[in-house]
């Protein structure tokens, strides 16, 4: 099999998890590096053994590289989304699939009319914690969904990283940060959502760099930190949620559950890829262990990028695709946009979606 040759575009705190994780893949071959920053890619290349350093212009202008690993910051991933597609490479995102709506349909667009491959993080729900909840509820050991919860409740990112700014700037906060992970897992477990109402809001306006050589620096929060909503999904589950960077004292709610007519289902936390599920039948007081469908290590970024990968080499569709991460994209404007305009409000991807995943069970392109 001929490896699909990659590089990678943003050489910063994640690309090593990806560099680790297709260093093994029978897919996928990184080939190059590129960064704003220079010094950033020759690291990077150097630490992994990746052949070629490249300016973002000599990357998107190379022969050789069929796909584009998107890596940089989210303000920059709907513009270099673009210019990949133009120049006729898949490219792959990591989240958000870009800040603006406008901007993803015209991403999605122009792959469509070019006839390439969009693929987006999280690929999280791709690990054996959500894929075994999923094959769970596929055998009906809950019975009918009927509603669910996902708790994100955090301090925020100023205690651990070193320049945290950009999580508090448009495009950032809690939502945009972590969202994706929660919402992609109860997409791919309860199917499309049909509608959203919300409340979001900035309850710690200012924030301090805790470690690194910004230590101290303050931070002022342009961004909500704090969303709180309702989500109904089109096959009548309705589910609860709330993602947040000013929860400073903890919380014991549990980051995702899933209800039936049966049972419950008690999920890990959907930003690793690994982690027990847990089955509580009704009428049985202990809650068991749902053996895991297979063995995910904790952090696997990457896996997306190889399903992705495998499906253009065998001409199927892949999972952790530009769609599905423009319904996520919606969802997570909606949120805001409830708040501010005081309404439930509808997601226009919903049917589109829905017909996407017809379409990828019954194996058409």
């Amino acid at each position: 099999m001929i490896k699909l040759k990659a590089g990678i575009i943003g050489c910063g705190n994640i690309s090593p998890a990806y560099l680790t994780y297709l260093s093994r893949s029978p897919f996928v071959q990184v080939t190059a590096c590129a960064d704003m920053v220079q010094e950033k890619a020759k690291e990077r290349a150097q630490q992994f053994g990746i052949e070629n350093v490249y300016t973002v212009e000599e990357m998107l202008n190379a022969p050789e590289i069929d796909l584009i690993i998107n890596l940089t910051i989210p303000a920059s991933h709907g513009s270099v989304n673009l210019l990949a597609l133009q120049h006729g490479k898949h490219v792959y995102v990591e989240k958000p699939l870009c800040l603006s709506l406008d901007e993803a349909k015209d991403i999605l667009a122009l792959a469509a009319e070019k006839g390439l491959r969009v693929g987006s993080a999280p690929d999280t729900f791709l690990g054996a914690g959500i894929e075994t909840a999923r094959d769970a509820i596929a055998r009906g050991f809950i019975g009918r969904p009927v509603a669910a919860s996902a708790f994100m409740m955090g301090s925020g990112p100023e205690s651990w990283h070193p320049n945290p700014d950009f999580f508090y700037a448009a495009g950032g906060g809690p939502m945009f940060d972590m969202g994706p992970y929660y919402l992609t897992a109860l997409i791919n477990l309860l199917g499309p959502i049909r509608r959203i109402s919300g409340s979001a809001g900035i309850q710690v306006a200012q924030r301090t760099v805790h470690t690194g050589e910004n230590a101290g620096k303050s931070i002022s929060v342009q961004t909500p930190t704090h969303y709180s909503g309702t989500l109904e999904f089109a096959e009548g589950a309705i589910g609860t949620m709330i993602t947040s960077f000013d929860i400073t004292g903890g919380s014991m709610l549990p980051w995702i559950e899933i209800y039936g007519t049966e049972g419950s289902l008690h999920l890990p936390d959907p930003n690793y890829f690994n982690g027990e599920v847990k089955l509580r039948r009704s009428g049985n007081d202990p809650w068991e262990i749902v053996p895991a469908l297979f063995e995910s290590g904790e952090n696997e970024r990457g896996r997306g990028v190889e399903d992705m990968a495998k499906a253009i080499h065998e001409g199927v569709t892949h999972r952790a695709n530009g769609h599905q991460a423009y319904h996520v994209l919606e969802a997570m404007h909606a949120f805001e946009r409830s708040s501010r305009e005081g309404k439930h409000i509808m997601l226009e991807s919903t049917a589109d979606l829905a017909a996407y995943y017809m379409q990828a069970a019954q194996g058409i392109q």
